[in-house]
């Protein structure tokens, strides 16, 4: 068994152990494997251990990788969107993790137009409002919702957040969940999808309703900065 094959055993084992503490069920919560900055001989051990969900975060990275791997394989993009690279994003990634404003999800409705696409999106909120995170406020999400739901080529599953750093995760993990049951109620748009959750946060993500959990380094190893990308 390699490593990275043992450590994504791991890794199972604790997102499974986090479900049960929590009194859900597995089934409920996709492992997204972030691969960002390893190369494609390493997303090909964590698929031998059968895993089949990846992130990346950077179109000129992941193109390449993509292309050597098998056609099977589900993957979600977790970087900040560029609108120039959109139009190259939607054919490769089922998943897109990260549309963080009102402007950008209309423009990436009318891409997916042309392209005859519905691609499933989870929006990008900024609770805590740090200036060093893209996405929605709370009251962006708010005012934009009703004209979201209305765009017909985009599939909103859900919400996504990153927590600030040196912070207590578990508040803004239920902060999110507790954002997308008033929006649910306000508007009309179902987001049972919470992308939420990383390395070192997961099982407190699970236990505050977590659907996606984007975990890199405690799978694949220590990352090589040089390649920029925050968001798994």
């Amino acid at each position: 068994m390699s490593v990275i094959a043992w450590q994504l055993d791991e890794v199972k084992g604790l997102v499974r152990k986090a479900c049960f503490d929590a009194g859900r069920d597995p089934d409920d919560v996709t492992l997204v494997a972030v691969s960002k900055t390893f190369p494609a001989k390493d997303v090909e051990k964590a698929m031998e251990a059968g895993q089949l969900v990846f992130g990346e975060s950077r179109l000129q990275e992941a193109e390449p990788k993509i292309a050597l791997l098998p056609g099977g394989l589900e993957w979600h993009f977790i970087g900040r969107v560029q609108r120039n690279k959109v139009r190259k994003i939607l054919p490769l990634f089922a998943y897109v993790h990260a549309v963080d404003s009102f402007k950008l999800a209309v423009y990436m409705d009318g891409v997916a137009k042309d392209l005859g696409m519905v691609p499933k999106i989870f929006l990008q909120v900024n609770l805590a409002g740090e200036d060093s995170k893209g996405g929605f406020t709370e009251a962006e999400i708010i005012a934009s919702m009703e004209e979201i739901s209305q765009l017909t080529n985009l599939e909103v599953i859900g919400l996504m957040m990153i927590p600030p750093a040196d912070d207590d995760a578990g508040k803004w993990f239920r902060g999110l969940r507790e954002l997308r049951d008033a929006l649910e109620e306000k508007f009309p748009i179902k987001l049972p999808s919470l992308s939420m959750g990383m390395s070192g946060d997961f099982a407190e993500a699970i236990s505050e309703g977590a659907t996606h959990v984007r975990i890199g380094s405690a799978i694949f190893g220590k990352r090589d900065y040089k390649v920029e990308g925050e968001l798994g």
